[in-house]
C-alpha cells in the first residue's frame, strides 16, 4: 500500500509540474476568395493555423494560432495528452487502493 501511495504522490507532482495545457487540434488552411485571377488563387508557402476545440457545451470553437505561437500551442498540447496519459494512470492506482484498503477494513 505504501508503494502505492508513494506513486500517487510521484503522479501528482508531475501532474503539477506540466504547466500551461489546451485541448483542440491544429488544422492548417488556406482560404481563398473565389474571385477570378485573384493573387489568392496562386498556391504560396504561407498557410494559416487554427486550434479548433469543443467547449463545455460541446460547441466547436476556433481559435487564430500567430505563426509565432505555433510551437507554444503544440507544447500545450503535448502537456494536454501526458496530463491524460497521466490522470489515467492516478486513477488505476486509486482503485487499487481502494480496492486495498476495503480488504484491510474487513
Amino acid at each position: 500500500m505504501k508503494k502505492l501511495t508513494q506513486k500517487r504522490a510521484n503522479l501528482l507532482a508531475k501532474l503539477n509540474a506540466l504547466g500551461p495545457v489546451v485541448r483542440g487540434s491544429i488544422t492548417q488552411v488556406c482560404s481563398t476568395c473565389n474571385r477570378a485571377n485573384c493573387i489568392c488563387n496562386v498556391s504560396s508557402s504561407k498557410r494559416a493555423h487554427r486550434l479548433t476545440y469543443k467547449d463545455a457545451k460541446q460547441k466547436t470553437k476556433t481559435v487564430y494560432i500567430p505563426r509565432g505561437r505555433l510551437r507554444q500551442v503544440r507544447k500545450m498540447l503535448a502537456n494536454y495528452k501526458r496530463m491524460r496519459h497521466l490522470s489515467e494512470q492516478l486513477i488505476e492506482i486509486n482503485i487499487e487502493i481502494f480496492k486495498s484498503e476495503s480488504k484491510d477494513s474487513r
